[in-house]
């Protein structure tokens, strides 16, 4: 990579790039074994301050949003044990996302909160409630990464002897949707809640209509329990590009979460939901933007970077990377020998990260260049299923362009190898760089508005785009209810 800035214009017309924190409520999160690096503050992460204080830091750097993962399961593949995740803190332990908003939101004022939850586990009735509780909270800064789960484990903790089959949670994940939609857009019209003292009437009571859905997986009367919250449906992010991930976010993301050791892993798949969108879903492609993870280790000079990684190398856990992998994919790696090369093999985990592991050759291997156990927990043990970017912050500028020119992503999250650290070199070293660039923004588009106006830069566009498809749901202020029939 080159270190002068300027001999890395892209060849199309510069996007300005959706910039997230990608973290957890756990130690390391995608860097397993960093907790015991002395600077690192990743073990902090029951303490709410920990969490405020990374707010207001990226929302110094105007970063878009905090993007908190999830998983409601240990990572119990490699060795057939929880024992190696438990030693290394691999996502072990691991505490519930969405609790925690609302602290981080009171201390800020405009930037957004991506959770993630599962379809798969919990009722929608209750979780519509969830979500417009922390809409209200938040003032329309949350946003929601809908995952179907991937880990056995969890299934076993909540009454399934494993997880559904993967395309079967795709199908529920679709009629869950449409409860979601129903619940939070269908329910309440805009203008029900009234407040009128003089009349003593709160709420208009033929403005407020149960849903009375009755599918395959779900019935659900209704009504929606909670008033209508400022964007209505959160921001709608979504992670997996399997057939049915590709189907399912083609319809429904707002944004896409891609995470793959190389752009050449991701670029056909970005593509094909584009297309997908497009075709069989009247919506405008470049509306769908998707963040690929990546993890940057940054340093003034090229030689500082390194050194960094170097020191942050000695603290990496090959067994919590391995446990996570396993986790992943279904793939027990202990099972392998120490030459012999991963197959593709079926999945009902993670599908895209099985192949694309598989089809595309690691650039950590020195002779060979095969996926083999040492080189997998090599590359996943800083950073996880991403590419690391080390050097200065125009040798990661470039390399970001080349995801962008490659790959067609329109941001990044972030994963970090230090807490905050991590961070704190991003928004010292990198962001300047991307501003002069013009890639970056300089100030949030809405300031203290919602996640949804700041990510598509548009005021006023608290609820999704009209195109989308919970759009046909929304039942707007003025309209009989005679006129507004709830989708099926």
């Amino acid at each position: 990579m080159s270190a002068d800035a300027e001999t890395s214009a892209p060849k199309k017309a510069k996007k300005s790039l959706v910039l997230n924190a990608f973290v957890m409520m756990c130690s390391g999160h995608q860097s397993p074994g960093l907790w015991r690096h002395p600077d690192d503050e990743s073990w902090r992460f029951n303490d709410v301050s920990h969490w405020v204080e990374l707010a207001k830091l990226l929302e110094a750097a105007k970063f878009h949003g905090i993007f908190v993962a999830d998983v409601l399961g240990g990572y119990d593949v490699y060795t057939g044990s929880l024992d190696p995740a438990k030693i290394s803190g691999a996502q072990w332990p691991v505490n519930e996302p969405l609790s925690v908003v609302a602290a981080m939101a009171a201390a800020t004022e405009s930037i957004g909160f991506g959770v993630t939850a599962s379809t798969t586990y919990e009722q929608p009735y209750h979780f519509a409630r969830r979500l417009s509780t922390v809409d209200h909270l938040t003032k329309g800064r949350l946003g929601w990464n809908i995952v179907t789960g991937y880990l056995d484990s969890a299934a076993r903790n909540l009454g399934f002897a494993e997880q559904p089959k993967h395309d079967d949670r795709y199908a529920q994940a679709e009629e869950y949707l449409q409860v979601i939609y129903k619940l939070l857009e269908s329910s309440w019209r805009d203008d029900a809640v009234k407040l009128d003292r003089k009349a003593g009437v709160y709420t208009q009571p033929d403005l407020v209509r149960p849903i009375n859905h009755r599918g395959k997986y779900f019935t659900v009367p209704g009504p929606h329990i909670c008033q209508p919250s400022p964007q209505r449906t959160p921001l709608i992010l979504q992670a997996g590009t399997s057939r049915a991930g590709k189907q399912f976010a083609a319809q429904h993301a707002e944004a896409i979460f891609v995470s793959a050791h190389a752009p050449q892993v991701c670029a056909r798949n970005i593509a094909e939901v584009r297309e997908l969108a497009r075709t069989q879903f009247g919506r405008d492609p470049a509306h769908i933007k998707v963040l690929a993870l990546v993890t940057a280790v940054l340093g003034r000079t090229e030689a500082e970077a390194r050194a960094k990684l170097a020191d942050y190398r000695r603290y990496a856990s090959g067994e919590g990377a391995l446990a996570l992998f396993g986790g992943w994919t279904g793939i027990d790696l202990s099972r392998y020998g120490d030459d012999e090369e991963l197959r593709h093999v079926e999945s009902n985990a993670v599908r895209s990260t099985v192949e694309g592991f598989a089809r595309f050759a690691p650039a950590v291997a020195a002779a060979g260049a095969k996926w083999t156990k040492h080189t997998i927990a090599e590359h996943v043990s800083i950073g996880g299923n991403g590419p690391l970017f080390v050097g200065t912050p125009a040798q990661v500028a470039d390399a970001l362009e080349a995801w962008v020119d490659e790959a067609d992503v329109d941001g990044f999250n972030f994963a970090y190898a230090l807490f905050p650290q991590s961070f704190r070199d991003i928004a010292e070293l990198l962001v300047p760089e991307l501003r002069r660039r013009g890639l970056f923004w300089d100030d949030y588009a809405v300031p203290g508005g919602t996640y949804r106006e700041n990510f598509y830069r548009k005021p006023g566009q608290t609820g999704p785009l009209d195109e989308h498809v919970a759009a046909a749901y929304r039942w707007r202020a003025g309209v009989p209810a005679d006129q507004h029939v709830i989708r099926d």
